[in-house]
């Protein structure tokens, strides 16, 4: 076990379980500071290797979401959204497969300031009408998909397209759930047989990220209980702002 350790520092491997646990928090309702498990996880393994050490962390902690809030899962977004993730996914795939590591941070930091420009839009336009209309579904999932495959970052757009549906906490952590445990699913043979991130060893670090990730999940399930719904939309936006931010400036 000790061969998985090498050629990583006590500090890296510190930020590594805090990005686990992260993860696990932002599974279990406080969306938006998952976005900060990029960032570390970046750090450590690198832009886009770090996607092959996410995504079995992301799928085992979106299973554990499922089975806590699965009855609140508002279906008809997730047939709205679905498709055009996975359009997006398979941009992605093809787009990302032999990129380069700098083109992949611009490409990131251009997807996060428009995530940030978009959020300010939403929050402070003066109407409340929710805008249920392919126009704004259609781009959404589809930068939703791409931002997915090309660096799990897909929670910022999920965050802006469930705020303007105006649904209430538990139903957007439940539609949310059911959305991204199928998207990550859905990627795991692309990761695993075209880009090849995720091998024996990356899933080895993963078994050692569990205990963290589920710490993160029970943690997040005592914190979200005790926010209302007027609260939730406040912290979400916080959080996915904060979260972008530092992916932007990391």
């Amino acid at each position: 076990m000790m061969s998985i350790f090498q050629g990583y520092t006590s500090v890296e491997w510190l930020l590594v379980m805090i990005a686990a646990f992260l993860i696990g928090m932002g599974k279990a309702g406080l969306k938006g500071v998952d976005m900060l498990n990029v960032t570390l996880m970046a750090i450590v393994f690198g832009g886009k290797s770090s996607t092959g050490i996410v995504l079995p962390l992301l799928s085992i902690a979106d299973i554990a979401a499922v089975a806590y809030y699965n009855r609140h899962a508002k279906w008809k977004y997730f047939w709205k959204l679905v498709p055009w993730m996975m359009m997006g996914i398979l941009l992605g795939v093809f787009a990302g497969k032999n990129m380069n590591e700098a083109l992949f941070k611009k490409i990131i930091a251009a997807i996060v300031l428009v995530s940030i420009v978009v959020i300010f839009i939403m929050e402070y336009r003066t109407s409340k009408e929710v805008p249920d209309h392919p126009w704004f579904t259609i781009p959404t999932g589809l930068a939703a998909g791409f931002t997915t495959m090309m660096g799990n970052l897909a929670g910022a757009f999920a965050n802006l397209y469930f705020l303007a549906m105006r649904l209430s906490k538990n139903d957007f952590i439940g539609t949310g759930a059911w959305i991204f445990l199928f998207m990550n699913l859905f990627k795991l043979p692309f990761q695993i047989f075209y880009w090849r991130n995720i091998t024996a060893s990356t899933l080895k670090v993963d078994l050692l990220l569990i205990p963290a990730l589920s710490a993160g999940f029970w943690a997040g399930l005592k914190i979200v209980r005790k926010i209302n719904d007027a609260q939730f939309r406040k912290v979400i936006i916080v959080l996915t702002l904060l979260g972008s931010l530092l992916m932007l400036l990391r």
